[in-house]
């Protein structure tokens, strides 16, 4: 048999299992090899409709809250369906009811508003979940009609819708809730592939899910924020009483001290002087992940700062039999950053570098310019760290295997706190190291004569 349809209809198949487009086919009605013509035609169409939501899928995903993924579907979906309005409803958490938790319509007339609750039992709704069906209103109004104590009928009404297409949104066989498509004209789902909107559904269902997911979890870590600064907060006063009658006490201002006595007391002056830096070390991590760090951004000669700062860290490192050394650059331009936090920011890595090494060891801290910025590097010759665990570094609570050298404490919060100071101020922080060769912590600041808007 020689006709010629049969290579197109070959070279058809090649180009859909390529996923590539063909030619258009000839299909003309009339024998066997048309209706085949036909059947491929379908499977392009099925083909295209499959690759369009995938592709459509990939942009959705990069959504994280509801919010988010909302906008993506609405901009996304018009390629494949019309509408006009489109919302989300999921089930509470007793799974009787459902709530719209979030719309985007083209119109302004927002009357069913988020957060708008009906009873599941007994409605429309529960039976599209039990069949796991899409259904499709073609007359809203008539609609309201038939059902008039619709209250949420009677609201996309108002908003000008007046036919809407349901899908159920379901994860691994559990409902979690719907997905609702709305036009301002009848019958715009009446000639509507079913089988594409559940296709639609089963590809939105998990990402939905996921999003809510993460909402959940990032207001559980919001509260957790708001606790543990509620609670470092509360925890700072009565410790600040306690250490400053230890103070008191060892002055000498109510009395002599036997020298047991006075070893008591230090023990108990020191140890609040650990818990205060803990809590404190807690308020800043609190005050970072609920984003309220506020950095006090001024104009500073860099080579005045990081000078004054190596003054005083010499002392520090003299206690452990350390040197210390700058190599700062005298030529410095004026840079903009906030002093206080950048002076945290050395005072953690500069504590850390001295718990980590040895004495007759030395520490450095440089400052030099680079192209668009400000290079600062804590170099010690300590420890080190293997490699694979300094991915952690910067995690809060996070401890690597190596042990400081006098057995000094840590919260393991530092490294967390110094890590969002930079990333405040835009500039970048890494670490480079080697067991047994010490580490170089090297931050990057933005170099600007212009102080960042607050």
């Amino acid at each position: 048999m020689n006709d010629p349809r049969l290579q197109q209809y070959r070279q058809a198949l090649i180009d859909l299992r390529s996923a590539r487009e063909t030619d258009p086919l000839n299909c003309e009605p009339g024998d066997d090899l048309s209706n085949l013509g036909r059947e491929i035609l379908q499977l392009q169409t099925e083909w295209q409709e499959l690759l369009t939501l995938s592709g459509l899928t990939e942009k959705i995903n990069t959504g994280l809250n509801l919010a988010q993924v909302l906008d993506q579907i609405f901009n996304s979906f018009r390629t494949v369906i019309p509408y006009d309005r489109l919302g989300i409803a999921l089930l509470t958490d007793d799974g009787k009811s459902v709530r719209a938790c979030c719309s985007r319509s083209d119109f302004p007339a927002d009357k069913l508003k988020d957060g708008y609750t009906a009873r599941l039992q007994n409605s429309s709704l529960a039976e599209i979940l039990r069949t796991g069906q899409p259904r499709i209103i073609n007359d809203l109004e008539q609609y309201l009609a038939d059902k008039p104590r619709s209250v949420s009928t009677r609201l996309i009404l108002v908003e000008g819708m007046r036919s809407s297409l349901t899908c159920p949104l379901i994860v691994q066989a559990k409902p979690v809730g719907f997905l609702f498509f709305s036009s301002q004209h009848t019958y715009t789902f009446r000639d509507a592939h079913v089988d594409l909107f559940r296709k639609i559904a089963g590809q939105v269902s998990m990402i939905v899910e996921k999003s809510r997911l993460y909402q959940n979890l990032s207001a559980l870590n919001d509260e957790k924020s708001k606790f543990l600064g509620i609670a470092a907060h509360d925890l700072r006063s009565p410790i600040g009483v306690i250490k400053s009658y230890a103070d008191i006490l060892l002055a000498g201002l109510v009395g002599n001290l036997t020298d047991h006595q006075a070893e008591i007391i230090k023990t108990i002056n020191n140890n609040c002087s650990r818990m205060l830096n803990l809590i404190n070390d807690l308020l800043d991590i609190s005050a970072i992940e609920s984003g309220k760090l506020v950095l006090k951004t001024t104009v500073v000669n860099p080579t005045v700062f990081f000078t004054k700062y190596a003054e005083s860290a010499i002392k520090l490192a003299a206690v452990k039999s350390i040197r210390f050394e700058s190599v700062i650059d005298p030529d410095l331009s004026l840079a903009v950053f906030d002093p206080d936090r950048i002076m945290q920011v050395l005072d953690n890595l500069v504590s850390n570098a001295i718990k980590f090494s040895l004495p007759d060891t030395t520490i450095t801290l440089s400052a030099d310019t680079i192209k668009n910025g400000l290079e600062i590097r804590v170099a010690d010759q300590g420890l080190g760290i293997p490699r694979h665990e300094i991915p952690k570094l910067f995690k809060p609570f996070s401890r690597t295997s190596v042990r400081p050298t006098a057995n000094e404490k840590s919260t393991g919060l530092g490294l967390a706190i110094v890590r969002r100071i930079i990333l405040a101020h835009h500039g970048k922080i890494r670490v480079t190291s080697e067991p047994g060769h010490g580490s170089v912590f090297i931050i990057t600041l933005p170099m600007t004569s212009k102080p960042r808007p607050k």
